[in-house]
């Protein structure tokens, strides 16, 4: 079971909180006999961050706005619903091929400052993970080198995307210098050519650990923090940095819940179980609708997440609450 209240600032967090919200939701429950506890903000990620203790999280797993077709760090909910509405017009390129290379630049400077809060509230051999688009991922990996994590590897969530490539036939017959038959022509020497976009199958993750304290087996004796737990596996065999999950249904998501990047519980359990132990503290900063302190509660860690935008907020505290219930 599991008690809901706005209460006092959590053990877990520094005071003053009032820069993000003076009663954040804080939800408890008892998972085999541990008290577990889940404390969700509403609020700005980098604020939450800054506002953790240094030395207090176990792991960091998060999926951040990858600064692509609006999705960046003025995140807007109704302008991304907007677009998405237009997904299927063609219009000057398709979405998703918009390549301006101050995105990517952008990405890496905003997930700097992510990297260096995350490093520093991190215990040490403490673990970042963060999704990135694929074709950012580069600048997302800069970042947390950077920021001095040692970049361990990098993860791959698999899936059954959808193709996105885009034929070029509309903007042939849009085109006011050629005649019936030249457009007829060149449709038909084109005819299988499309945009530069295979179909997704993967999205990449970067795994980053903080820098012990000495040895693997002195750190762990000082900070429970720095291996992974090799039982933990998708297929039954040894776990590997390819991980394949379906894609989460509506039943899975909830019928309420339109965030347009939901990761699948399992997929977010195994990392969970893999970078953590019950008892531990896990924290996402951009909890979005929520996965993630489902999976942190319902294996027993306690959670710390922030999420700025309403409806999410109000989906995330849902399902989260909903798992310490279970």
């Amino acid at each position: 079971m599991f008690t809901a209240t706005n209460t006092t600032t959590p053990s877990h967090i520094e005071a003053p909180i009032d820069a993000l919200e003076k009663n954040p939701v804080r939800l408890k429950g008892v998972y085999e006999g541990r008290a577990v506890e889940a404390t969700i903000l509403h609020g700005d990620a980098l604020q939450l961050l800054r506002e953790l203790k240094s030395n207090s999280v176990h792991l960091i797993a998060t999926d951040p706005p990858y600064f692509i077709d609006g999705m960046g760090s003025d995140w807007n909910k109704t302008k991304l619903d907007a677009r998405t509405k237009k997904a299927g017009v063609v219009g000057g390129l398709p979405v998703g091929m918009k390549f301006d290379p101050q995105q990517g630049l952008q990405f890496q400077k905003f997930m700097y400052l992510v990297a260096l809060e995350a490093m520093r509230v991190l215990k040490p051999g403490g673990f970042f993970i963060s999704f990135s688009q694929a074709r950012l991922y580069h600048r997302m990996a800069v970042a947390v080198e950077d920021a001095k994590f040692e970049v361990r590897d990098m993860l791959a969530w698999k899936y059954e995307g959808q193709a996105k490539a885009f034929s070029l036939d509309h903007f042939i017959r849009n085109r006011k210098d050629l005649n019936a038959a030249q457009k007829r022509e060149l449709i038909a020497e084109l005819s299988g050519l499309k945009t530069p976009q295979l179909k997704p199958q993967l999205e990449p993750m970067v795994l980053g650990q903080k820098p012990r304290d000495g040895t693997f087996v002195n750190n762990w004796v000082t900070h429970q923090a720095g291996l992974v737990d090799v039982t933990q596996s998708l297929d039954g065999k040894f776990p590997g940095n390819l991980m394949e999950v379906a894609k989460p249904r509506r039943r899975e998501k909830g019928a309420d819940n339109e965030h347009l990047t939901v990761k699948p519980l399992a997929l977010m359990e195994h990392l969970v179980r893999l970078f953590s132990r019950p008892g531990q503290t896990v924290v996402d900063p951009f909890l979005g609708s929520g996965t993630t302190g489902v999976a942190a509660v319902a294996n027993g860690r306690h959670f710390i997440g922030s999420e700025i935008e309403d409806a999410y907020h109000r989906v995330a505290c849902q399902r989260i609450a909903g798992a310490l219930h279970a």
